[in-house]
C-alpha cells in the first residue's frame, strides 16, 4: 500500500508540473464529450499518457481506468483510477481549482489516493487506515480533519453542475431547496478539489449529481481518512447518480435535506 501511495504521489507531482510548465498559450479543445461545454484539451490527453506510462514503467501488470480513455486490463489485482485534469474548464480558462487525481484500488477497494492541486502548491494524500494529509509546497505536512457536528444552517456546502441544459435546470431546482437551509454555497469546478476541501475543513459538505468514478476515487478516500463520510442516497455508494460528502453529524443532515428534493432526477 505504501509503495502504491508513493508512486501515486510522485506521479501526480510530475504530471502537475508538466501541466503548468507545458501549458500552451493557445491551449486548444481537442474534442467534446457529453455536450459542447464538456471539453477535453490536448493537455488532458498528454497528462493521462504521462501518468499511465510512468506507473506502467514501475508496475507493468496493473490495470488502468482513465477519464480520457486510458482503460486497460491487468493481472495483479491492482487498478489505477486516473483523472489527469479534474476541472478541465478551469484549466482551460486559467482558473486555479483543477487537480490531478490518482487512486490505487486493490481487489476492488481503494487503498491509496492522491489529489494534486498544482497551482496552489498542495498535494492531498491518504492511505487506507492511516489518515489523510496535506503536503505543502514548502515541505510542511498537515494532518486533515473534517469539520464535525456542524449545524445545517451554519454549513458551507460545495456543489457542482452537469453539462447538459436539462440537468442544470434540475440541479438549479434542487439548489433552491438547499440554499435557504445552509450558510452558503460554493462552486469550485472540480469534484476532487471539493472533496479535499471537505477533508481539510475548508467547506463543511459537498453534494453533486454527475461525478464519475475517476472524479471521486482518490478524494473519497481522503475524506474518509479525514474522519468524514461519502456516499449516495439511502445507503447507496457514491456514484454518478448522487455523491454526498461531509463530516460526522452533518453528513446525515445533508442527506436528509437532499433526499426529499429528488436530486437524482434529470
Amino acid at each position: 500500500m505504501h509503495d502504491l501511495l508513493e508512486l501515486a504521489i510522485s506521479t501526480a507531482d510530475v504530471a502537475g508540473v508538466m501541466l503548468i510548465e507545458k501549458r500552451p498559450a493557445d491551449l486548444r479543445v481537442a474534442h467534446t464529450k457529453s455536450s459542447p461545454t464538456d471539453v477535453v484539451t490536448e493537455m488532458d490527453q498528454a497528462a493521462e499518457k504521462l501518468i499511465i506510462e510512468r506507473i506502467r514503467a514501475s508496475r507493468p501488470g496493473d490495470a488502468f481506468l482513465g477519464e480520457e480513455g486510458g482503460a486497460a486490463a491487468g493481472a495483479t489485482g491492482v487498478r489505477w483510477i486516473i483523472d489527469p485534469i479534474d476541472g478541465t474548464v478551469n484549466y482551460l480558462y486559467g482558473l486555479p481549482d483543477w487537480a490531478v487525481s490518482i487512486a490505487a484500488e486493490v481487489d476492488g477497494e481503494i487503498v491509496a489516493g492522491v489529489v494534486a492541486v498544482p497551482t496552489r502548491g498542495e498535494l492531498y494524500t491518504a492511505a487506507r487506515g492511516e489518515g489523510a494529509y496535506l503536503l505543502h509546497r514548502d515541505g510542511s505536512t498537515e494532518q486533515l480533519r473534517c469539520n464535525a457536528d456542524v449545524p445545517l444552517e451554519r454549513a458551507l456546502i460545495a456543489t457542482g453542475f452537469g453539462y447538459s441544459a436539462q440537468r442544470r435546470a434540475r440541479q438549479a431546482e434542487v439548489l433552491l431547496g438547499v440554499l435557504p437551509r445552509v450558510r452558503d454555497i460554493r462552486r469550485a469546478g472540480s469534484a476532487a478539489v471539493d472533496l479535499c476541501s471537505v477533508a481539510a475543513g475548508r467547506v463543511d459538505g459537498y453534494f453533486e449529481r454527475g461525478p464519475q468514478e475517476w472524479d471521486i476515487a482518490a478524494g473519497g478516500l481522503i475524506v474518509q481518512e479525514a474522519g468524514g463520510a461519502i456516499g449516495g442516497l439511502h445507503g447507496k455508494p457514491a456514484s454518478a447518480e448522487m455523491t454526498i460528502s461531509a463530516g460526522p453529524g452533518l453528513y446525515e443532515r445533508l442527506h436528509d435535506l437532499l433526499a426529499p428534493l429528488n436530486p437524482e432526477r434529470d
